[in-house]
């Protein structure tokens, strides 16, 4: 039960106060000029001006609340190292057996886990969500069990209690942690990339010695091992050995003491890129498909084209002395001996057999190919006459045979059955809205994957491995029809395009191939084949586990999957005779960028509130009682501050001041006064 005196003016405060001053100059002047009622009029003011402020006898009725303490009791990674979870353990207990002795007092224990998607600790949000849903006003103290290492310090909110910090850790404790910084998204293939590393101890570390061993990775592949500094950046030069993804892992071995080998891995992935790309075209002789060929490869700005065409072929009598010509000569030694092997991609559009490029050369070519290079044939009716190209050493790696037939009929090109599935022709479209083409050159015998067919499903397109190379053969010289847009066109630089980059090797137009994109902890599994069935995908987890996934066809020839990593790391990746690597994940989380227990971090915070920063290893701190604004903490002890917060149950008001009291009594002595000054 409460009492108090509240005021509920009738007008507002500013009135009265006018009216007061009003009246305190009358009695003033009353006074001046002797009057004898001046007392009166002063009790008459007095009493009207308390009756205009309002005055109120309230009685409440208060049921007491009890006071709120939070406890944070951290869970995330960093603090489940060495014996820090025993230590919590211990801390938890005898906190809690405390905080049930105290009077009026309730306890909310509130469990922190690891951030989503690798953001941390984020002990201010707890603390945040904890007290949007308590009165604030019954918050009596903050007490956080953890190892000082949160990620969201600069989000506090503002705390109505003192904030306190029993930190786990030993001051014996140290780390040593891989650091990978300047690492790019992209590399050149075959040129180096610096990649700069530091290796760095943390806490008390031991006097060992001052390098530490090294080990790097490519793809899963057995490591190379090196000696680095420790505390010293380290510029290191790498060179990718193949395009598209290279996954690189580099490992720091666990030296014993260390609290945790987590931070002992990086993974970096590079996407792998080709500087440029040289190709050499070869052209028979001048038609409209020349400058098709030329148009898509000059659009590409990384390409390096060099075009080799026959303006005046032997047999042309036309009078004209060759001194007198103004061509140059065609380095044709360098480009087809000397220098062959620089070319990515060598392109023969309706080449024909002329004396101009001895057999030697084309012999040379055809090594080229058993080496790893690539050839294309785009045939035109050269190739079904005597002095097809066919007809020289390129045939032991041209993948079909011309057998002398030009048919000049029209047909409209289709993707076969096996192109459907294969990276070149798959994604080309609806073939039904493609326009005609008017030429074909009847080969035979084809070898490899006939993709695309023409007039009565004879072999269009024909794609074939040869040695550690590849060759292509298209036969008709009439793509350019798509490109003119006769009846409607057709993907032809689409295709073209894909054509090329298949020979030139890239990863992503690989006909059998295995791969997976990352998205936070989900992998997306795919695998492209030509056959009909695929086998299960065997995952091999960062610790060695393993487990087998069955695939599903998504489009023909694709066959993919999704599943959630366990962990985070590098995942291998088998299936039949292909294999992949993938990271999920930073190698070391952000918990383990920093595993030694500190103050610092928190210190910004918990000043203001007044609280204390103590250690768990040397005992856990009693409880105190402490006045607001007063220093909640000292040495084995922390404080709380009473609240005091308490409920209303009821309230009941009465006038002090009732109106007929206040105008009998103002009216008395206003008239008891005018009565006496007039006898005088």
């Amino acid at each position: 039960m409460t009492q108090t005196i509240l005021f509920d003016p009738l007008v507002p405060w500013a009135a009265i106060w006018v009216l007061a001053a009003l009246s305190l100059l009358s009695i003033a002047a009353a006074l001046w000029r002797g009057l004898p009622g001046w007392a009166l009029r002063a009790i008459s003011a007095l009493i009207l001006i308390a009756a205009l402020s309002g005055p109120v006898y309230q009685v409440e009725d208060r049921d007491p609340l009890s006071d709120i303490v939070l406890v944070v009791t951290d869970e995330t990674a960093s603090n489940l190292l060495s014996d820090r979870p025993d230590q919590m353990a211990e801390a938890k207990e005898l906190l809690a057996d405390q905080l049930a002795n105290r009077p009026n007092t309730e306890t909310r224990w509130i469990s922190l886990a690891d951030g989503e998607g690798d953001t941390g600790s984020k002990l201010m949000g707890a603390i945040a969500e904890a007290l949007a849903e308590e009165p604030r006003a019954r918050i009596a103290g903050i007490i956080a069990l953890s190892d000082g290492q949160i990620h969201d310090a600069q989000e506090a909110p503002d705390l109505p209690a003192p904030l306190h910090l029993l930190m786990t850790g030993k001051d014996t404790d140290w780390d040593r942690r891989l650091i990978v910084s300047n690492a790019p998204g992209f590399a050149i293939i075959g040129e180096p990339v610096t990649l700069t590393l530091r290796i760095e101890d943390q806490g008390a570390a031991p006097d060992n010695s001052p390098l530490a061993p090294l080990e790097i990775s490519i793809d899963g592949a057995p490591p190379q091992r090196f000696s680095l500094p420790i505390g010293a950046d380290i510029d290191l030069p790498l060179t990718l050995p193949h395009g598209g993804r290279n996954v690189i892992q580099f490992t720091v071995p666990k030296e014993n003491g260390e609290l945790t080998d987590r931070n002992n891995t990086a993974l970096v992935q590079i996407n792998g890129v080709r500087d440029r790309l040289r190709v050499l075209l070869v052209s028979g002789e001048p038609h409209p498909g020349s400058r098709t060929w030329r148009n898509l490869l000059k659009s590409d700005s990384a390409v390096d084209l060099v075009h080799f065409t026959i303006l005046r072929p032997p047999e042309k009598q036309d009078g004209v002395p060759v001194d007198e010509l103004s061509l140059i000569a065609f380095p044709t030694r360098e480009l087809f001996l000397e220098k062959i092997n620089d070319f990515d991609l060598i392109i023969f559009d309706r080449y024909q057999r002329r004396g101009i490029l001895p057999a030697i050369y084309l012999d040379n070519v055809a090594n080229y190919v058993t080496k790893g290079g690539a050839v294309l044939v785009a045939a035109g009716p050269d190739f079904a006459t005597a002095d097809s190209i066919y007809r020289s050493p390129l045939s032991t790696v041209l993948p079909a045979r011309p057998t002398a037939r030009v048919l000049e009929d029209a047909y409209q090109p289709a993707v076969t059955d096996l192109g459907k599935r294969h990276p070149v022709t798959a994604e080309l479209g609806d073939a039904a809205h493609w326009g005609r083409w008017l030429r074909q050159i009847e080969v035979d015998q084809p070898q490899g994957h006939v993709v695309m067919s023409g007039l009565d499903d004879r072999p269009l397109l024909v794609l074939d491995r040869v040695g550690e190379g590849r060759v292509a053969l298209l036969a008709s010289d009439h793509a350019w029809l798509w490109s003119r847009g006769y009846e409607g066109g057709g993907p032809q630089l689409e295709l073209l395009r894909r054509l090329a980059h298949w020979m030139m090797k890239e990863p992503e137009l690989e006909e059998q191939a295995l791969w997976a994109e990352a998205s936070g902890q989900r992998m997306r599994i795919l695998r492209r084949t030509l056959d009909d069935t695929v086998g299960k995908v065997t995952v091999t987890h960062p610790d060695g586990s393993t487990i087998e996934l069955q695939l599903s066809e998504s489009a023909p020839g694709q066959w993919e999957t999704s599943y959630d990593g366990p962990e985070i790391g590098l995942y291998r990746l088998t299936e039949g005779d292909q294999s992949a690597v993938i990271g999920l994940g930073p190698a070391a989380p952000r918990e383990f960028e920093e595993t030694i227990a500190t103050a610092n971090i928190l210190t910004s915070v918990i000043k203001p509130t007044r609280g204390g920063l103590l250690r768990m290893q040397e005992g856990i701190p009693v409880l105190r009682n402490v006045r607001a604004g007063r220093p909640a903490a000292g040495r084995g002890w922390i404080g709380l501050t009473p609240r005091n917060a308490y409920e209303t149950l009821s309230v009941v008001q009465s006038q002090l001041l009732p109106p007929w009291l206040v105008l009998l009594l103002a009216t008395f002595f206003i008239t008891v006064g005018w009565m006496r000054e007039g006898r005088r």
